[in-house]
């Protein structure tokens, strides 16, 4: 019988796994392209002009994007 129980992860080694890697060098890209783009833009929705920073008027279609992906894999 065997009495060994697992804990999670194994030390430094299941901290550094490849996902969390993953993860933190995109959180890091993410931080870099936000501060990076900080100037104003105006756009323009139907009539109304709106002035935002660059990082928010790419952010806005990425997540209608992110968000219409997700819900066509979910029907299928």
């Amino acid at each position: 019988m065997n009495t060994h129980r697992r804990t999670g992860g194994e030390g430094a080694r299941g901290f550094l796994a490849p996902g969390r890697v993953l993860v933190l060098l995109l959180l890091a890209a993410t931080l870099v392209f936000v501060f990076q783009n900080t100037d104003e833009t105006e756009i323009r929705l139907l009539v109304p002009v709106v002035t935002i920073p660059l990082w928010v008027a790419l952010l806005i279609p990425g997540v209608i994007g992110l968000l219409s992906g997700m819900y066509l894999v979910r029907r299928r």
